[in-house]
């Protein structure tokens, strides 16, 4: 954004990607290794900006869009624009934000995957910032932290603010991890981590369940500055004061009881092999990990001593 004004209109522009020099190419074809989950629900006015903005990205393997039961034109809006690497999955009724991206965690084939909403709070050109940390291989899992401003945030809602804070706060506490902002929509994973996560809460509690899990596991975890353009309830923002009492409840659950059941102690466990495994260069079979994912066995490279894929263009040439 070169725009000296702050507003949305800063963010319309693509700008070169900064982590460019990372992704290997063919010529000057990149690779592309990222799919992006865009749950929608009601948002026919800005998911044909988001769509196309996400496409300029050179790391973009696929976008797929879940639309939750829209009673507005927002299927019509995906299917009028007809980019080729956009999916549309249409659910019946609205379940809420987790719903949808559990169904479009099912779709995705690319080796990173990140959840984008689709509004106009959080800017596309920044994706690739959120993934230079797993890029370069120092993290399994980034998020962009909307408290640690990178360009522009825009000012709304004390309350909302302190609600957020309060909440990081309280998962800290739980994960002892210190991190800035656990309700962000930018998170960005190794496809295997969040594919295979068994997501079970309703509206908007993924973002506390899906720290909660992954915060367990030995996955290395980074935050990202980002920008981030709120929204007024009269310009469309959907959360409510309800959301935020049921993500106390969630941070509590997902803490302290979740991680003892058995389906979230053998996903502990079998991600924390795949981690190890990864480590040494080696991607393992099994119920982890399965060529539907888009991953096959690693082997020692020879030369280098470091793994590489046998299917996957992106680790074959950036070993991790």
């Amino acid at each position: 954004m070169n725009d000296a004004s702050l507003g949305l209109e800063s963010i319309t522009k693509p700008r070169e990607s900064p982590v460019g020099r990372f992704i290997p190419k063919d010529g000057d074809r990149p690779r592309q290794v990222l799919s992006v989950i865009v749950p929608a629900f009601d948002e026919e006015a800005t998911i044909g900006q988001i769509l196309e903005r996400l496409c300029r990205l050179s790391v973009v393997k696929e976008v797929v869009v879940v639309d939750d039961g829209s009673t507005d034109a927002t299927c019509q809006k995906v299917q009028e624009l007809r980019l080729p690497n956009v999916r549309l999955i249409r659910q019946e009724r609205n379940a809420g934000k987790t719903a949808a991206v559990r169904r479009g965690l099912q779709e995705v084939t690319g080796e990173i995957v990140i959840i984008q909403d689709a509004d106009l709070e959080y800017d596309p050109a920044e994706i690739e910032d959120v993934l230079r940390p797993i890029l370069q291989n120092k993290a399994d899992v980034a998020y962009g932290s909307r408290f640690l401003v990178k360009r522009a945030t825009r000012l709304l809602y004390f309350y909302h603010y302190l609600a957020n804070k309060m909440l990081t706060f309280l998962s800290n506490l739980l994960t002892n991890v210190n991190m800035t902002d656990i309700e962000t929509c930018y998170k960005a994973f190794r496809t295997p981590l969040i594919k295979r996560l068994p997501l079970s809460s309703a509206g908007f509690g993924m973002e506390v369940e899906i720290t909660a899990l992954i915060t367990k596991t030995k996955a290395r975890l980074y935050e990202v500055p980002i920008s981030y353009y709120g929204r007024t309830y009269e310009e469309g923002k959907k959360i409510k004061a309800l959301d935020g009492l049921a993500a106390i409840w969630y941070v509590l659950y997902y803490n302290l009881v979740a991680p003892l059941t058995p389906t979230r102690r053998r996903y502990i466990r079998e991600a924390n092999t795949f981690l190890a495994r990864l480590r040494d260069g080696f991607q393992p079979e099994g119920a982890f990990l399965s060529p539907r994912d888009g991953f096959s066995v690693c082997k020692k490279d020879e030369a280098s001593g470091q793994g590489v894929a046998d299917r996957a263009d992106y680790f074959r040439h950036n070993p991790v």
